[in-house]
């Protein structure tokens, strides 16, 4: 069940943490799953990544001495999440990645807020409070100025288009999936437990469509690559989802989604220590209504959900 927390409750430790922490690491993953796309097909890559992520996820439900056990609803919720969320969302986002820069597909994920609190008011019966629609429009207009900077730096209106369409049906595959599991018949579940066994239902959904698209497994020798792999799998994977899973509990889908609004900007600072990206008035003025935007929308009151999905 969501947590009603007041307005400023992300000034707390307990939630500004993990906020913050998810946003850092998720604004470095993006330059990561770049880097990887020259090495293997992309469906081999998110193949690899979430097989270790779910090694790594079971050792921490051992770790925590949590039971593997879970009832048929239970895992009804976690093949609806670790389809949509560990097949679904990352195998469109590697392919968005292939037309598009990393900032831009992360700048697409930044609307992530939007479907969430649209699809948290019709499913979870979470309203949308004025404050909270006000900051959402200025920060809405903050990431369209940065779309606008990197759509501009792209090469190609063809690579754009098929990039965008991609990323966006990733952005509404990982809604799908954090208001899923913000519902009663998956809120109950330990998150590590039902994340090991969303990794797991997305895991083999992974590597049987891999095999598929991209014939049998790749093994590149880069020591590079897989790296990276363990880097997004267990940094990027067994560490955030947890966390941010459970800010989509405490604070809701739609607060905890304005988390996406500080990754692109992360992930464009990174770009600038290591891509050489070149900051313009446009994308500053972007970024400063974004994380205004944020700071309006998240201080707005939070009213008590209703939510459809019962267990």
């Amino acid at each position: 069940m969501i947590g009603h927390n007041p307005p400023h409750a992300l000034l707390r430790p307990r939630l500004a943490i993990p906020f913050m922490l998810v946003a850092l690491i998720w604004g470095s993953t993006w330059l990561v799953i770049k880097g990887q796309l020259d090495l293997a097909p992309a469906s081999w890559s998110v193949a690899w990544r979430f097989l270790v992520a779910t090694i790594g996820m079971g050792i921490l439900v051992i770790a925590q001495k949590r039971d593997f056990r879970m009832t048929a609803g239970g895992h009804v919720a976690a093949m609806i999440i670790g389809i949509t969320q560990f097949f679904f969302n990352f195998n469109f986002v590697y392919r968005a990645e292939m037309y598009l820069t990393s900032g831009l597909v992360a700048v697409v994920f930044s609307l992530l807020m939007l479907p969430n609190s649209i699809f948290a008011r019709i499913f979870l019966g979470q309203p949308i409070t004025p404050r909270f629609l006000l900051g959402t429009i200025i920060g809405l207009a903050g990431i369209v100025l940065l779309m606008a900077h990197e759509a501009h730096m792209a090469a190609s209106l063809d690579h754009v288009l098929p990039g965008v369409l991609f990323a966006m049906l990733g952005l509404l595959s990982a809604s799908t999936a954090n208001v899923m599991q913000a519902a009663p018949i998956a809120a109950k579940r330990p998150l590590v437990v039902l994340l090991f066994w969303a990794m797991l239902w997305g895991t083999v959904a992974d590597l049987v469509v891999a095999w598929v698209t991209a014939g049998p497994p790749v093994f590149p020798s880069s020591w590079e690559y897989w790296a990276g792999i363990f880097y997004l799998a267990i940094i990027g994977s067994v560490v955030t989802f947890p966390l941010y899973f459970f800010l989509i509990r405490e604070i809701g889908a739609g607060r905890a989604a304005y988390n996406g609004v500080i990754v692109p900007i992360v992930a464009m600072l990174l770009s600038t220590l290591f891509e050489g990206y070149a900051w313009s008035f446009l994308a500053l003025l972007g970024a400063f209504l974004a994380l205004f935007g944020m700071v309006v929308a998240l201080r707005a009151k939070q009213v008590p959900p209703k939510s459809k999905f019962q267990s």
